[in-house]
């Protein structure tokens, strides 16, 4: 089996493969590659894989660019540190995703389920990745989502209506997700993290890590941290530590641009 791996962490990549060569003896693997341009350069130039792991944030952006710039029928295996909404149309489409960190028995049953689909299609027209470019192109072409422009809060026996550029941030604590206001009101809101980020319009609001997603009106300086992440100040300051976790932080400065 031809692998070729596509991943911006040096970790992650060494993991992979030592699974890999684990699972599939004798399979030959290529890479990893961490950009989108130095992937788009590859695969313009050779596509004789049986399969793809393909992280969705590399060190230039979100992979999906690849997609636009080549045309791939090698079926496709996503990798990434967050749940997102898009993972789910991937997964219908008979192509997987793992969770980081990745572990040996997810790993082995993506594999099987590589080996079903490739088998199935041996004896159809049809690529898997058709699915997967019908699915993008859709996501594109459909309607603008309607995204929320307030949150109506329950507070005892009443209810307080919080207006959108009233937030400053939503942070998860202990299982528990807050709504924290301009004016340092805190609120308990009834959703998870992921269910969030569908509501808010990603032009206002960015998932800097797994517990924080800030507005940008309330961001009010950014700072280099260690292992290459940001550091992020609000106001008002939240009394914990706002770090940009490193594979969001090509993201979240295209989006502090206004470039996404």
């Amino acid at each position: 089996m031809k692998i070729l791996i596509i991943e911006d962490e040096e970790l992650a990549a060494g993991r992979m493969k030592q699974l890999l060569e684990e699972l599939e003896p004798g399979c030959e693997i290529t890479g990893p590659f961490d950009t989108v341009v130095s992937s788009v350069a590859h695969l313009k130039a050779v596509q004789d894989y049986d399969l793809i792991f393909l992280d969705i944030q590399l060190a230039d952006g979100k992979s999906f660019a690849i997609f636009e710039q080549v045309q791939l029928n090698i079926p496709v295996i996503f990798t990434t540190a967050y749940d997102e909404y898009a993972l789910h149309a991937f997964d219908l489409n008979s192509i997987d995703y793992l969770l980081k960190p990745v572990n040996r028995e997810k790993l082995q049953a993506s594999l099987e389920k590589f080996k079903r689909v490739r088998a199935f299609y041996d004896n159809s027209n049809e690529m898997p990745n058709d699915k997967l470019y019908r699915m993008i192109e859709s996501i594109r072409s459909s309607p603008q989502t309607q995204y929320k422009d307030r949150f109506l809060i329950s507070r005892g026996d009443s209810m307080i209506p919080v207006r959108i550029k009233e937030i400053a941030c939503f942070y998860a604590e202990e299982k528990v997700v807050f709504l924290l206001t301009r004016e340092k009101s805190r609120y308990i809101v009834p959703h998870t993290l992921e269910e969030l980020e569908s509501k808010l319009d990603p032009r206002l609001f960015f998932r800097v890590n797994r517990q924080f997603i800030v507005a940008g009106d309330a961001i009010t300086k950014v700072h280099n941290y260690y292992n290459f992440k940001l550091k992020v100040d609000i106001s008002p300051d939240p009394g914990i530590d706002i770090v940009v976790s490193r594979t969001r932080t090509a993201d979240f400065k295209a989006w502090m641009n206004g470039e996404s």
